[in-house]
């Protein structure tokens, strides 16, 4: 054991930095808190996606070998079926071997196929 030490200027040193840490420490945690405010505006839940749901692919991240005209590209393409659930954010999809490309995409390029109503 330490006995208190006779230089109160060291001792005094020492409140003055645990004062100035606990502080530091308060300052990082609120700024921490309303970060995570900001960030979580922007996210949403995730949907539940199970095998054999039928997707839409996104033709935003597509390479056509012709260059189309983007803006008379319709913005998704197909209807897919989902083999795998890989994980929370990705699937593995049944595309035919022509499209060359992954076969595992991210949620955020599907969208859930809804049956066109005619009329």
């Amino acid at each position: 054991m330490r006995k208190k030490g006779k230089v109160e200027s060291a001792t005094e040193f020492v409140e003055k930095i645990k004062k100035v840490h606990e502080e530091a420490v308060a300052a990082l945690r609120k700024t921490q808190e309303e970060m995570k405010q900001y960030a979580d505006r922007s996210r949403r839940e995730t949907e539940e996606w199970k095998k054999g749901d039928r997707v839409m692919l996104s033709t935003k991240d597509l390479v056509f070998k012709e260059k189309p005209v983007w803006k008379l590209i319709e913005r998704y393409m197909g209807l897919y079926v989902i083999e795998e659930i890989i994980s929370l954010n990705a699937v593995k999809l049944q595309l035919p071997s022509s499209m060359r490309i992954h076969l595992v995409v991210n949620v955020s390029q599907i969208v859930r196929y809804k049956k066109q109503v005619k009329g």
